[in-house]
Formats: C-alpha cells, structure tokens, sequence
C-alpha cells in the first residue's frame, strides 16, 4: 500500500469519524448546558410552588440521572453506535445487574417510600438505625444525618424505610425525663417543692403540658423522684443541662442530701 492510499485511508476515517466526534462533543456540551436549564426551572417551579425540600431534593436528584442517561445514550448514537443494539444490551445486562445491586434498588425504593409516606423531612430530630442525628438530605439510595457532635451520618434507604424511626420533631415537643434520688432522711413534700421550682423557673420549659415531680420508687439507698417537664423538640438538650445542674444546686441550698457511696477508713490500733 502506498502512502497516497494511507492518507487517502486518514483522511476518509479523519471525515466520517472526525465530524462525528465533533458532533458528540457539541451535543455533550449542548446536552449537559440543556439539562443544567432544565433542573434550575424545575427547581423554581417546585420552589414557586412549595414543595416539601426533601421532595424537591430528591426529584431533582433522580431527574437529572434520567437526563444523563438518555443524553449518553444520544451521544453514543451519534457515534455510530446502534441505540436499538445498545438497549437491547441493557435489557439483556438488566437481569444480571437488578441481581447484583438489589441493595441499591432497595434503596432506592426505600427513598420513594420516604418520598410518599413522609415519615421524616429535612430539619427533623431522628433516631434510626441506631444513630441519632437532623435530617441533612435525602438522595435517592441514602440519607444524610448531621449528628449531635456535628458528624455525618449516612444510611441506606432500605434499611432505613424498613426499619424503626423514631421522630423527635414532628409532635414540636418534648418531654426530659429526670430521675434524681435524694436521701431517706429527706421530706418528700419539701424535696418535691424544690425540684418543681427548679423546672418551673427555667424560661424553656412548657408551662402546657404542665410539669410534673412524682415520687417513682423506694430504692435501697434513696427516694427516686420522676421529675418531668416539658419544652420545644430543639431546646431538649439546653433543658437537660441546665436542669441537672440547677437541681444539684437547689437541693445544697436545701440541706438536702443526694445519697453517694462513702468510703470510711479505718485505722488500726496496734
């Protein structure tokens, strides 16, 4: 072959494939700078109407997969690359790929579930799955936790779909149970008396539900009181604080003693 025919053999390969190439490259740049538009009107348009932000979040996050899909799937006819042949090989792959992911179309079920029933939303207190921590965002396979010491959580929305959620925030309150002991020497009515001061003086605790103080058991070695005031879901943490600390003072104040085991040292005689 001579080099006339080579180059000849480029420069034909250099215009079919060449200009394809450059189409692909125009409908990317085109596509990606398309679904960018779409998902910024999408995202007024839910915004203008009020959507839940969780369910804005994780539509728009499931829109914008399907429109990468289908603009990869153009890109490559405009390759050349045969679009009925590339989906028949997906529905020939489908089975063997559902059987390899089922955990993450289980998640993904499990995200729609919370999308549809809406057991928690952005904002919200949760415990689940063990963890505790505010709702940061729900993705289409897992959501996102900011734990109380400011840590990232992720949990799979199988998992967490299916399993016990316990939600600190969609009642608005809540309710700190305390549980203090103080000696048997003590007066029960005086002692109630202090520690119902003590919760009805903090400026977070609910005055509806009222708080309440109750005398809970006879234990070996003290009188356990039940103390239970009520405050906001976001004000748990400041409540139960303040008032540990608060009633440790307030019972000194009394003459009132807190029951702690003593060492007493015995000396030797000898």
């Amino acid at each position: 072959m001579d080099l006339d025919n080579i180059l000849g053999n480029v420069i034909d390969f250099a215009t079919v494939y060449g200009i394809k190439i450059i189409g692909a490259i125009l409908i990317w740049i085109i596509g990606s700078w398309v679904v960018k538009k779409i998902m910024k009107g999408m995202k007024k348009i839910m915004s203008g109407r009020e959507y839940d932000e969780s369910l804005q979040k994780f539509l728009l996050n499931l829109v914008n997969w399907i429109l990468k899909i289908l603009l990869i799937i153009t890109l490559l006819g405009t390759l050349g690359v045969p679009t009925t042949s590339f989906a028949a090989i997906i529905a020939a792959a489908g089975l063997a790929i559902g059987l390899a992911l089922q955990g993450s179309l289980g998640n993904f079920a499990g995200g729609v579930l919370i999308m549809i029933f809406k057991p928690i939303k952005i904002g919200d207190l949760i415990e689940a799955q063990g963890e505790i921590g505010v709702v940061k965002e729900i993705e289409i396979f897992t959501t996102k936790l900011n734990g109380l010491s400011n840590k990232e959580i992720i949990i799979p929305n199988g998992a967490l779909s299916n399993g016990n959620i316990i939600n600190y925030t969609t009642e608005g309150t809540r309710r700190v149970d305390f549980v203090f002991g103080v000696g048997y020497d003590s007066d029960i009515k005086k002692t109630k008396e202090v520690l119902m001061d003590v919760i009805t003086s903090h400026p977070l605790v609910l005055k509806d539900p009222a708080p309440s103080v109750n005398v809970l058991a006879l234990a070996d070695s003290s009188i356990n009181f039940a103390v239970r005031p009520w405050c906001k879901a976001e004000d748990y943490w400041a409540v139960y604080f303040a008032v540990t600390e608060q009633t440790k003072e307030a019972l000194d104040a009394a003459g009132i003693e807190i029951p702690y085991p003593h060492q007493v040292e015995i000396k030797k005689h000898g």
